[in-house]
């Protein structure tokens, strides 16, 4: 009887431990109005009548933003945006995931406008354990003014990808073995904010804003959230489990099609990698430029 009394007992623990883990991955209402709310500047936040849609605006008055009611430990984010047109030089919008936290960790999508006729800065960054100085610059290789293109953000135990368009245009290993901070205890929000940045945004700062152009919109739709959704313990996020897909070991590494995209990104688009930058680092590079990318 004590056996049996046992093996309920375990039979219990192991169910409510699986129900919350399933209950711990969400995939997003595609709402803006359910699964975000505006950080600042309301006024300068539009979002369409059904809540799939949303713009921000940037003018002389102010900037504008939103972050997830969430807050997330590991899994996968695609976000569809379409960048501000024309002239927008000086202008700063940001997509990324943050801690914050006084050590804290960052994914950073930033896009940096440009004059007309001039191509898209696309910059990345990772903090982690509060440090970064872990910029990558690209020119994509469309016009992202055009037309809404997907800016995704996978983040596992073993690496974050950031891609576009299902390219993977950089990679950040877990080396934590190897003493290189990775982001992997602190739960993230999920950030967008348009803004000025003209003090170093295009050409270090020699092009600013001119409000003339403006005012300067960037528009967001379909976004899609798979993530671990933080309860306060990291262990449910950590498991694997099939909700927690992205822990699997498929997904601990590119595929040989992703390294190869990866390869004609780096080849051709990468315009300025901290990891060639011995001038700035006074010839000693951060560990994680000589390990592996994937």
């Amino acid at each position: 009887m004590t056996n049996l009394l046992k093996f309920i007992g375990v039979i219990g623990f192991l169910s409510a431990y699986l129900l919350q883990i399933s209950r711990a991955s969400v995939v997003s209402t595609g709402d803006f109005n359910k699964d975000f709310f505006v950080t600042w500047s309301p006024s300068h936040v539009n979002t369409s009548e059904d809540g799939k849609a949303r713009s921000l605006k940037l003018d002389q008055e102010s900037g504008a933003g939103f972050s997830s009611n969430q807050m997330f430990l590991f899994g996968q984010l695609d976000m569809q945006i379409k960048l501000v047109p024309g002239d927008s030089a000086g202008t700063v919008l940001g997509f990324y995931m943050a801690s914050d936290q006084p050590n804290r960790d960052e994914i950073d999508f930033e896009f940096l406008g440009n004059v007309s006729g001039q191509p898209y800065i696309l910059q990345t960054n990772i903090y982690a354990d509060g440090s970064d100085n872990r910029e990558q610059r690209i020119y994509l290789w469309f016009d992202p003014t055009k037309d809404f293109h997907t800016y995704s953000i996978l983040w596992n135990l073993h690496q974050i990808v950031l891609m576009v368009d299902s390219v993977p245009i950089r990679t950040y290993r877990n080396h934590a073995n190897e003493g290189v901070p990775y982001p992997r205890w602190q739960p993230m929000s999920i950030k967008i904010s348009l803004w000025n940045g003209d003090s170093w945004a295009t050409r270090g700062g020699q092009d600013k804003i001119d409000w003339s152009q403006g005012p300067f919109v960037a528009s967001f739709r379909n976004y899609k959230i798979d993530a671990c959704v933080w309860n306060g313990n990291p262990r449910f996020c950590r498991a694997g489990s099939p909700t927690n897909w992205w822990n699997q070991k498929q997904f601990s590494t590119l595929t040989s099609i992703q390294r190869r995209l990866f390869k004609w990104v780096r080849n051709y688009h990468v315009i300025y990698d901290y990891c060639q930058d011995n001038q700035r680092f006074q010839n000693n590079l951060p560990k994680e430029c000589s390990l592996s990318k994937y």
